[in-house]
């Protein structure tokens, strides 16, 4: 493969992969608590190629060089709903699942029937004690922006927010979870951050700024796509002059 194919070839490979985040960012961009995808880029040079002879020329390729996580806030956007949850600063909730804990932002809660908090996927969300929290869903509930739960004015229980040295050990998954991964820090409680009580924390990746992104993709895209062209097209009419000199 010449030179000119083998940088378009990447450069298409590296769009793809920008397009898959930037797809995603779009379809979660109305979920509470999503917190958006980016990528840097790098360049490429094989070992190999590093070494080759004076006055060849290497193909140096780009690449996506990093995936990464925006943990910044989005804006809380009032709901009225005593169970909708949002954080003020860094933190997340805890969702107790039948695999582990998972970490989210999204506060937008419920009672179950049995009156606990959870997650709209019905995991319920723990307390400071790690035990789930249970309220009597016949009588008002409050939230203190320390999160303690309150009924009768009386305390129930205290929602545990917590937080982690380095967020981005922290691996995705479906909604607006994360999972800690096994070999890094546990979390430790969150230090100012405050709940708020009837509001939604918004996702931090604006629809307008991923569809603007997504037009300049796909036209680096087109660009590619016809250097691959042009350079297929060099390659056949060499090959054609090749031909009619040994002929």
């Amino acid at each position: 493969m010449d030179a000119i194919t083998a940088a378009a070839a990447s450069g298409i490979q590296a769009r793809m992969q920008s397009l898959d985040l930037l797809a995603n960012n779009l379809a979660n961009s109305s979920a509470a608590g999503y917190k958006g995808d980016s990528e840097s880029y790098g360049l490429y040079l094989a070992p190999e190629a590093a070494e080759s002879p004076d006055g060849t020329y290497p193909a140096i390729l780009a690449v996506v060089q990093n995936r990464w996580t925006d943990f910044s806030q989005g804006v809380l956007i009032p709901t009225g709903n005593s169970t909708d949850l949002a954080l003020s600063g860094k933190g997340f909730f805890i969702a107790n699942t039948p695999a582990g804990p998972l970490y989210t932002r999204n506060g937008n809660f419920r009672l179950s029937s049995g009156g606990q908090i959870e997650t709209r996927e019905g995991y319920s969300i723990q307390g400071t004690d790690g035990n789930p929290i249970t309220v009597d869903s016949t009588k008002p509930m409050e939230v203190t922006p320390q999160g303690t739960v309150k009924q009768d004015g009386a305390d129930v229980s205290q929602i545990a927010v917590v937080d982690f040295q380095d967020p981005s050990a922290l691996t995705k998954r479906k909604g607006s979870y994360f999972v800690n991964a096994s070999n890094a820090p546990a979390p430790a409680p969150a230090a100012q951050v405050e709940i708020r009580q009837g509001k939604l924390e918004s996702a931090n990746s604006e629809s307008a700024h991923s569809a603007a992104r997504l037009v300049t993709v796909l036209r680096q895209f087109e660009a590619l796509q016809k250097a691959i062209t042009i350079g297929a097209d060099m390659n056949r009419r060499a090959v054609e002059d090749v031909a009619k000199v040994g002929s």
